[in-house]
């Protein structure tokens, strides 16, 4: 939850009547596991035709004359339809909350758009009453930092069109590790609209504070690790050079891991071969960009010792949660990086002092490791499912962009779109456990099994209420809007679970599960790799910064009669699981 998208209530899925038959037709692909490669560079012809379609079609896409679309994604399915998401500016100032994926056909027809906002952003006014000045000071005493350069934006989010400044603030004193937050002020009343914090923390502070308050301290169970074997010898003579290595982890016991080598006897923890992917050394210090941190190198190639003892053990970890979840989405989607734009992901480790959490920073593009505060947390959060989850937030900035709708004074987020935000970083995080089945850390729909924590988990699938720590809901109902965001992803997480393998009891490698439903009535699973694909699409084609979970819904079934047609039992199995989570038409939010 990086960037301040504070959600409007309203979202549409529109399509044009004259052409809803089309997406339809041809829709039914027998095996979503490997689609084609979906392009994100986009051809001009086609972000060009999809921007005069909202234009053209300004009655249902909200686009006016006087605002400025840019495009951020671009995605063609192997039918031929295509997907372009645009952000937008009105009047020359960025619109929160403005975001909108236009649809075309095969035949680059118009078909309909998918719109954070439903009301038409018009202001005329652009003259602040409140100067840049005045803001800046404003959004440091929110934030209790150093406040940047004010930028004045419209804010279209909550039904709303307000003249704003966004102010980021360093240095805040009510972020864990000394973070960022992203302020935005009312240009006219100088009121506070969001405050949201730059880096998403894999620990909640209600999670935190409830563990401090038990006295509770955490040992992780950590694999046992054999001593790295001697690596490849990569041809001599010319450097920088692919390598192979081993490296003895924390959590995943010895593992191979793909390096550069630099000269006859150096090597770096970079991986070429998934564009640059690299781990460095924070020293212990709270840095916000990847360059400024050490690069790690070695010279025999041999990583780690399975203990925290060798600084190097904990960026094994990391390396290999980053590479395990870049392989997860490329295999299984095409997707090539977390912007799906080649490039490899990056990852500090050893970030802050006493730092016990774990994060995805946007503003950096990489992952931050703390090694533990030496109380609660005694070890650096590098497990798997926790880079795979965190990655997943980079995945959702990149394409969606869920957000909170609201973060109050302690950091806790509110609000349904950041809920599905973090349950499907824990969705695919899980997934990205099943794809790398490490046998030392074995997979299943438990996230955070591998914390040490008393319950045994922090957040589970299948019954999400069995969490007690965050107090995770498992059904939907009117509360779910303005409830914290990790308590709330139970709904979406729990509609997942029964999708992909039903309800009542089921035992899967080893862990014993059981899924009750809000009506009692059975669901009998369509199986994990056909529910991911589902929800995969959802998230990238008909899912935006405002999308709750009745437009999840929608978003679900668009995608299962686009994968599966209408009517396919996947497309019957996500309606009736969205209904055992209590999701349906007749209990949709007033739009």
């Amino acid at each position: 939850m990086r960037r301040p998208h504070i959600r409007s209530r309203h979202l549409a899925i529109a399509l044009a009547v004259t052409t809803a038959a089309t997406l339809t037709a041809g829709a039914a692909i027998a095996a979503p596991a490997a689609p084609a490669a979906p392009s994100t560079a986009g051809t001009p012809s086609l972000v060009a035709t999809a921007r005069a379609a909202a234009y053209a079609h300004s009655a249902t896409t909200g686009v006016s004359k006087q605002d400025t679309l840019t495009v951020t994604d671009t995605l063609v399915d192997p039918d031929g339809h295509r997907h372009v998401r645009f952000v937008r500016t009105h009047r020359g100032m960025p619109v929160l909350g403005g975001d909108l994926v236009i649809h075309l056909g095969a035949d680059s027809a118009y078909q309909g758009v998918t719109r954070a906002a439903r009301h038409q952003v018009d202001l005329p006014a652009t003259d602040p009453k409140l100067s840049a000045h005045q803001a800046a000071a404003k959004a440091a005493a929110a934030a209790q930092g150093t406040a940047g350069e004010p930028q004045l934006v419209v804010d279209a989010r909550e039904g709303r069109t307000a003249l704003a400044y966004q102010v980021q603030v360093d240095d805040s004193r009510t972020v864990e590790a000394g973070g960022a937050r992203t302020v935005v002020i009312d240009a006219t009343t100088g009121s506070v609209l969001s405050n949201i914090p730059v880096n998403d923390p894999f620990l909640s502070p209600s999670v935190l504070h409830k563990l401090r308050q038990r006295g509770e301290r955490l040992t992780p169970g950590t694999a046992a690790a054999t001593t790295p074997a001697a690596p490849n010898k990569p041809a001599a003579g010319h450097y920088p050079a692919p390598a192979t290595g081993t490296g003895a982890s924390l959590f995943v016991g010895t593992v191979p891991l793909s390096t550069t080598q630099t000269a006859k006897n150096a090597f770096v923890l970079r991986d070429g071969t998934r564009g640059n992917t690299e781990t460095r050394d924070a020293g212990g210090k709270e840095l916000d960009k990847f360059i400024a941190a050490k690069p790690l190198t070695h010279g025999t190639n041999r990583w780690g010792n399975g203990t925290t003892a060798d600084r190097t053990t904990a960026a094994v970890d990391a390396q290999f949660g980053i590479t395990s979840t870049l392989d997860f989405y490329k295999k299984t989607f095409g997707r090539k990086g977390i912007k799906n734009d080649g490039a490899g992901a990056h990852a500090l480790v050893h970030f802050g002092k006493n730092v016990g959490n774990a994060f995805w920073s946007s503003d950096c593009g990489c992952m931050l490791y703390g090694d533990g505060d030496g109380k609660l947390f005694t070890k650096p959060l590098v497990v798997l499912d926790v880079t795979g989850h965190e990655l997943t937030h980079g995945v959702v900035d990149a394409t969606a962009g869920l957000q909170p709708t609201r973060v109050d004074a302690e950091g806790h987020q509110f609000g349904e779109p950041g809920a599905l935000n973090e349950s499907l970083a824990d969705i695919f995080g899980s997934a990205v456990e099943f794809a790398a089945n490490n046998p030392k850390n074995p997979p299943n729909y438990l996230m955070g099994e591998k914390l040490g924590l008393a319950q045994k988990f922090l957040r589970r699938l299948d019954k999400p209420s069995l969490d007690k720590l965050e107090g995770t809901v498992d059904y939907w109902s009117k509360d779910t809007y303005d409830t914290e965001v990790h308590a709330g992803s139970g709904v979406s997480s729990h509609a997942f679970y029964l999708l992909a393998e039903g309800s009542g009891k089921k035992t899967i490698g080893g862990v014993a599960y059981d899924s009750p439903t809000y009506d009692g009535a059975k669901v009998t699973g369509i199986g994990r790799d056909k529910a991911t694909a589902i929800f995969y699409r959802a998230l990238t084609r008909y899912m935006v910064s405002t999308t709750d979970f009745h437009d999840a819904r929608t978003a679900t079934l668009q995608a299962a009669k686009d994968l599966y047609g209408a009517g396919s039992t996947a497309y019957r199995t996500v309606d009736r699981a969205w209904a055992a989570v209590n999701v349906t038409t007749a209990n949709a939010p007033t739009r």
